[in-house]
């Protein structure tokens, strides 16, 4: 595919930093992911072993461990091409798990195991393959990429809090000057909340559905009566580093994965705070930006530096989250024991997870071109020495000076300019000991940043 006809900016314009999301919610992925569950539920079959499955393999001069082997090849070694044939039979049966059932038992007979073939996909429906296999794919596909990319910033930000932790910057509450704070402390902040989140996420789920047509294993039990298909089913899922869902319909009832949603939608909602924040900082003068060259800010104005990372970072991130908050609503919804929307709609899972990781990418790009000017920043707390009135008020209340915050407000609320000489000239005109003075004159801006 040419990613210059590509309808998505997800396979066009940011081909490069989803490629490798290609492996977990393409096309071919899917088709791939469920040829695993077939394959692995055949195994797990074996393992019981079913009376008929007890001398698989028999007669092909092959053990069962090396059959194992050959049939786990079947998806572990599948090509975008093998998925290919999927799609033609496909064609022919217009139903796409059946379509990857009859490619199993056309690589079944190719290997002389035709007698077992009607094992495959024994007992189950469409949606036990597609509900395994797809929180499956998302789970690997979030801890192999989406995880250790998110990880990434939070290190990036635990760096940059490291570097500036002394740096005294005014703060900015209702968007006026207030109560100065330390730069570190506030990119920690942002720190602190993600790695939070990261700790909730590691509590939930993936869930899975396997259960049969209604997820009774009807079929299961008028054939096996006597084995514990309960239990089979738990450990089945179990060794995909799944959740089987008990009780539920045809399908899965995806509460739990949208608790995952919910969860991701979270932390994309903190990193556009991020984004804003960071790209204010930018406004304010307070960061510069390294110059990239070759780069232009303005098609016009050959002077700017545009913040177009932070940006893009969270155009992307809004865009994760409205399909996010879309997925968590709606997958839980479904008419009686099954219809289905979810169907078409779950093929999108992949859909936020991109936007996301293109957030990521450009946000560690934007956080590596900036540039610390603490010039803006003591400047800021230059102009604003009325910010030191709560320290003042606060001291003058310990030492039982009367009405101290209506004195302080009476001060710094006569519209002129309060500066170092203003303050300092209001302390020298208190009624109150030296020792007290000098402390007050003690608090500045710079010094007056807390814990």
């Amino acid at each position: 595919m040419n990613s210059l006809t590509a309808v998505s900016p997800i396979d066009g314009r940011y081909a490069s930093k989803t490629s490798s999301l290609k492996n977990y919610f393409s096309e071919y992925a899917l088709i791939r992911y469920r040829v695993r569950v077939e394959v692995e539920y055949f195994i797990a079959l074996c393992s019981i072993p079913l009376p008929q499955l007890e001398g698989f393999g028999e007669g092909t001069g092959m053990s069962k461990e090396d059959l194992f082997k050959e049939l786990r090849d079947l998806y572990g070694s599948m090509t975008p091409e093998d998925a290919a044939k999927v799609k033609d039979i496909e064609k022919i049966t217009n139903h796409d798990v059946k379509a990857v059932e009859y490619y199993i038992k056309e690589r079944f007979d190719a290997l002389g195991l035709s007698a077992w073939k009607e094992f495959i996909h024994f007992g189950l429906t469409s949606q036990d393959i597609n509900n395994t296999a797809q929180p499956l794919m998302l789970k690997e596909a979030l801890e192999n990429e989406y995880i250790p990319a998110l990880k990434e910033i939070i290190g990036a930000l635990r760096a940059d809090a490291a570097e500036w932790k002394d740096i005294a910057m005014l703060a900015k509450t209702h968007g006026q000057p207030a109560t100065p704070t330390r730069l570190g402390k506030e990119i920690m902040v942002f720190v602190a909340r993600l790695e939070e989140q990261l700790r909730q996420f590691g509590g939930l789920s993936y869930p899975a559905k396997f259960g049969g047509a209604t997820g009774n294993m009807n079929a299961h039990k008028v054939a096996y009566p006597g084995i514990d298909w309960r239990s089979f089913a738990d450990s089945f899922v179990s060794s995909l580093g799944l959740n089987r869902s008990y009780p539920t319909t045809q399908i899965e009832h995806y509460d739990n994965l949208a608790a995952i949603f919910d969860c991701l939608r979270r932390i994309n909602t903190i990193l556009i705070d991020l984004c804003r924040d960071i790209w204010t900082y930018i406004s304010m003068e307070y960061f510069r930006q390294r110059v990239v060259k070759g780069e232009v800010g303005s098609s016009a104005m050959p002077h700017k530096v545009n913040p177009i990372d932070f940006e893009n970072a969270e155009g992307n991130l809004g865009m994760a989250d409205a399909v996010l908050t879309f997925l968590s609503m709606k997958l839980p919804i479904s008419r009686l024991q099954r219809d289905l929307t979810d169907s078409t709609v779950q093929r999108n899972i992949g859909v936020p997870i991109a936007h996301g990781m293109i957030a990521f990418a450009s946000l560690k790009k934007g956080l590596g071109k900036l540039i610390l000017n603490k010039e803006a920043i003591d400047a800021d707390l230059h102009r604003n020495w009325a910010v030191v009135a709560e320290a003042l008020q606060t001291i003058l209340r310990r030492e039982g000076y009367p009405n101290p915050y209506e004195t302080l407000k009476a001060l710094t609320r006569t519209g002129a300019a309060i500066d170092e000489k203003t303050i300092a000239g209001f302390i020298d005109s208190l009624d109150i000991s030296e020792d007290v003075k000098a402390e007050m004159r003690s608090v500045s801006p710079w010094t007056y940043t807390g814990i």
